[in-house]
This record gives structure tokens, C-alpha cells and sequence, in this order.
């Protein structure tokens, strides 16, 4: 199957993340099932893409004729037979191995053999999703970023048991979307959060070591880095709980101490401050 003839999208999970691979999907002209565990999610989801799409028609982005348009090419679900049809599903489920390789197992049930199964994780080796399926082949990592409809970057991540075939579907795909793709090995991190871990931690670190303020960490980085947000804001916008997880799996692999999460990410994480989607983390976003 080649990028250009896919039609029909599914997508698992309609968070942040999820519902931002919905919207660039739909705004492309293609057909979109996305699943969530309950209705109520599933209108959230729904909630969501409809506030982005609304945003962009404001900001001149979005024509509200092709915003109508490619609302009326979405549709939610909790029912993972209903990807049954689709000809590429993303997975955007929560950063979790166990749950996405019972994810993988499901979808390599209910799909079509010739489907392209791919995953948005950020740290979870792909060989892993691709070994829970009869298809590794065919399972390929596609990591988007946030916000999705913005960003212009995918991650194309490649797995040992990847075929090219579905790497270069893959690679298509983005162009289809307009995005542009790098090639990432399978590694905890891929190429981005690799980077982006010890430097976020160090940030962390400082503000912990009272080294600086948070407003002068974030200032000193915008204003001397170019940076659209200091590391303290990204981490809100990314959630800090996601930002653990990843420098968790990353330590688990490299044992490299800049990987390793400041205790203070730990504490703020239990105590439920996750960032914008909470309402608080580093700065607080009630108002």
C-alpha cells in the first residue's frame, strides 16, 4: 500500500496527543474512526478537536468551510472492532508498555492484514509493540509532537523486524500530512527526547538547587537560547508526568545519570501537579 491511497485512519486514544493526530489527519482529507475507552472520553475528544479546529479558523489558519468539512470526516468510538476497515491506525495511548502491547495484540485482531499498525510513543521500543502482533513487519514508530497540528516534525522510528517498505510508507505518510520525518533507531528516546531529557532535568535540578528562579530559568532560555518556551513551561505543556516516565525508561536503558529524574519531578508528579493538563506544575494555569 503506498501513502497516497490510504483513506481510512484509525486512531487509539484522543488526548492531547491523539486528538492532534486526528485533526491533521482530517484536515487531510482522510477518513478518521478514533477510539477511546468510554464515551465520556470519547467526548472529550470529540471536545477537543472541535476547540483546536475553532482556534485555527480565528487565527486565519483554517478556512470554517474546510474546519466543517473535516469535522464531518470524524467519528469517535469505543469499540475496537469499528478499525476493522481502516488501512493505517496510530496508536496514542497512554505511555504505558503493558497497555500498548495489548493495544498491538487487539488491533493486529481486528485489522485488515495489509494494515500498517504504528505507535506515537516516545520512549517504548517499537520491536516490543511489533513482537505483541503476527505483523512486525508492518509495525513502524510514528512520534508526532505537540502540539501536532502545529509542530512540522514526526520521528519515523524503525524497529530491526521494520520492513523499508513500511518505513518509506511511513516517511510518505508525513509528507501527505505535511510533515516533514526524520529516521530515528529503535532506541529509548529516538533522537529528540534523547536530547531533550538531561536537558530538562538540568532545568529541574537548578530550580531545585534554588540555583535560579523559575521565571529567571525559562526567561534566560527564550531570551538567550531563542527558545519559544523555557524548559519549566515545556514541561507543563509536554506533562510532567509523561517527562518522568520517558527519563525513567531512558535511565532503565543508559544508566547515564543526566538521565535520571530529579526528585523533585517525582514529588510533584505524586502530588498530582502534571502541568497545563491539571491546572498546575511549575506554574499554575487555574485562571
Amino acid at each position: 500500500m503506498k501513502a497516497e491511497d490510504v483513506k481510512r485512519v484509525g486512531v487509539v486514544g484522543c488526548g492531547v496527543m491523539g486528538s492532534g493526530i486526528v485533526e491533521v489527519c482530517a484536515r487531510a482529507g482522510l477518513d478518521v474512526v478514533y477510539l477511546e475507552a468510554t464515551k465520556e472520553l470519547v467526548e472529550a475528544g470529540r471536545g477537543r478537536i472541535e476547540a483546536s479546529t475553532l482556534r485555527a479558523v480565528e487565527r486565519g489558519k483554517l478556512p470554517e468551510q474546510e474546519r466543517d468539512a473535516a469535522l464531518a470526516r470524524v467519528s469517535g468510538t469505543t469499540n475496537m472492532a469499528d478499525l476493522a476497515d481502516r488501512d493505517l491506525v496510530i496508536e496514542a495511548a497512554t505511555e504505558h508498555y503493558e497497555t500498548k502491547r495489548e493495544v498491538f495484540r487487539q488491533l493486529d485482531e481486528v485489522t485488515k492484514p495489509g494494515a500498517i499498525l504504528a505507535s506515537n510513543t516516545s520512549s517504548i521500543p517499537i520491536v516490543d509493540l511489533g513482537a505483541a502482533t503476527t505483523r512486525p513487519d508492518k509495525v513502524v514508530g510514528m512520534h508526532f509532537f505537540n502540539p501536532v497540528p502545529v509542530m512540522g516534525l514526526i520521528e519515523i522510528v524503525r524497529a530491526i523486524t521494520t520492513s523499508e517498505e513500511t518505513v518509506e510508507f511511513a516517511r510518505a505518510f508525513g509528507a501527505v500530512l505535511g510533515k516533514s520525518a526524520v529516521l530515528s533507531r529503535d532506541r529509548a528516546g529516538f533522537i529528540v527526547n534523547m536530547l531533550l531529557i538531561p536537558y530538562l532535568n538540568g532545568a529541574v535540578r537548578m530550580l531545585e538547587e534554588r540555583f535560579a528562579t523559575r521565571e529567571d530559568i525559562d526567561a534566560a532560555v527564550h531570551l538567550g537560547l531563542g527558545h519559544p518556551l523555557g524548559p519549566l513551561q515545556l514541561l507543563d505543556l509536554i506533562g510532567l508526568d509523561t517527562a518522568l516516565y520517558v527519563a525513567d525508561v531512558l535511565f532503565e536503558e543508559f544508566k547515564e545519570p543526566l538521565f535520571a529524574p530529579p526528585p523533585l519531578l517525582k514529588r510533584m508528579v505524586t502530588a498530582g501537579l502534571l502541568g497545563r493538563k491539571s491546572g498546575k506544575g511549575f506554574y499554575d494555569y487555574g485562571s
